[in-house]
């Protein structure tokens, strides 16, 4: 398996802290990817991103036989098991009360994925040029979009786009997506917060993402093109490759990514 990947996080233009956290890494079965929008006063969003990540990456991260029957049950065991953490310290914790985020985690491997979701950060598909949104927000606009009550387009601009249904963090369970399916070479995914997807229309990730460039470019100029539209949130994106062997890049990685490279 090889992926070429990229993964950064950007304060934005309005925030003073970055709430967001990501986690990229690589061995030679397959790639394990995840990104959380925390949510919560005194920089407990902060907190609660860097638990759920920590906690996915240690649990998932000797899952290497996507094949298996119970990797489905162990990335699901994985997200209540974070949830429960999270929780629990709000309860223990009186200024952590109402922390939560986002987690949505994507593990790849030569022949398929397993993606596990809560919350309303996104993971797309780029493929024989088409993009598809693998992930379904938990928030209430899409709750709406759904019952036919808005469209998507209203829901990108409708007042409480940011109020979700479920997170990491909310209640003592939930019940997380689990979304499998087969991978190919060519093939290119992203993970994204909403402070990257509320800022810029499908339709440029789209572009950005067919492109020829590195992940790295891809990337920055996500960042950028965010930034430039009003910046008003954290922004974290990752972008993954699936390429050939011999493919090189000027920039960026083509796993397997050292530990070392691992972001947390």
């Amino acid at each position: 398996m090889h992926l070429a990947v990229s993964a950064r996080t950007d304060t934005g233009r309005l925030r003073k802290g970055n709430e967001d956290n990501l986690y990229a890494d690589a061995n030679e079965y397959r790639g394990l990817f995840i990104v959380a929008d925390g949510m919560g006063g005194h920089a407990a969003g902060e907190v609660a991103s860097q638990m759920a990540v920590d906690l996915i990456a240690r649990e998932l991260g000797s899952l290497n036989d996507l094949a298996a029957e119970e990797a489905a049950t162990r990335l699901s065991d994985t997200l209540r098991m974070a949830n429960r953490q999270v929780f629990q310290r709000t309860v223990r914790e009186v200024e952590k009360t109402g922390m939560g985020s986002t987690a949505s985690a994507l593990l790849l491997s030569d022949t398929r994925f397993l993606i596990g979701h809560v919350g309303d950060s996104r993971i797309y598909l780029v493929r024989d040029g088409n993009m598809i949104q693998l992930t379904r927000d938990h928030s209430l606009v899409q709750e709406q979009v759904d019952a036919g009550l808005i469209t998507a387009e209203q829901a990108r601009h409708h007042p409480q786009s940011n109020v979700i249904t479920c997170c990491i963090g909310m209640s003592s369970d939930i019940e997380p997506d689990v979304i499998p399916g087969e991978t190919r070479v060519g093939d290119v995914f992203l993970l994204a917060s909403d402070g990257l997807t509320g800022m810029v229309e499908d339709r440029r990730l789209q572009q950005l993402l067919q492109s020829k460039a590195a992940p790295e470019r891809i990337v920055s100029a996500m960042i950028s093109d965010a930034n430039n539209n009003g910046g008003i949130d954290n922004i974290t994106a990752i972008v993954v490759k699936v390429v050939t062997a011999d493919t090189r890049f000027v920039t960026g990685d083509v796993t397997p990514i050292p530990q070392s490279r691992a972001h947390g």
